[in-house]
């Protein structure tokens, strides 16, 4: 929560005042992009040993947890012109979600379980799931939540993601 996606949704669905469309182009955007980032982190983790692999982990979602303690920023665009909402949204959030958190996460949770299939879909539930947040209720959600206290929350949760991998690599 926090980062520049759900700032994307909360700006394409307020730009194009069509919640639907805009959660349509976000699923195909995510779909790809975490399938590919799923596909890369099964092959990562079939040819890197598993001790390394656990520390690798560790030190990659402590990164994530501090990370997301600074919060992103959208850069304004006005987006591939002519395209309409649903190619617009489907390009502007597939190019966002390169190298990303969202995108490394996945690498990393595809390493650790080794399901393209059942990585892609849970993180895209996620990530429909944030960024509808941003599209339906982002306005009424800022009003009532901190963003600041959003991002502790899920650096707190990267973090002990972390603990247990780095418990798993000296075990």
């Amino acid at each position: 929560m926090g980062d520049k996606t759900q700032l994307l949704a909360f700006s394409l669905a307020s730009r194009y005042r069509r919640p639907w469309v805009v959660m349509a182009g976000i699923l195909v955007a995510t779909v790809l992009n975490h399938a590919l980032a799923a596909s890369v982190g099964s092959w990562v983790s079939a040819h890197v040993p598993p001790r390394v692999m656990a520390g690798i982990l560790a030190a990659t979602f402590v990164g994530f947890g501090l990370w997301t303690l600074r919060p992103d920023t959208l850069e304004e665009s006005r987006g591939p012109s002519g395209l309409g909402p649903f190619l617009t949204t489907t390009v502007l959030f597939f190019l966002a979600e390169m190298a990303d958190k969202t995108q490394l996460a996945t690498v990393a949770l595809a390493a650790r379980y080794q399901s393209i299939v059942l990585v892609t879909v849970g993180t895209t539930l996620g990530m429909l799931a944030s960024d509808g947040l941003a599209v339906f209720l982002g306005e009424k959600l800022a009003e009532r939540v901190s963003m600041k206290a959003i991002r502790r929350v899920a650096a707190g949760i990267f973090i002990a993601f972390g603990a247990v991998s780095a418990w798993a690599a000296l075990g």
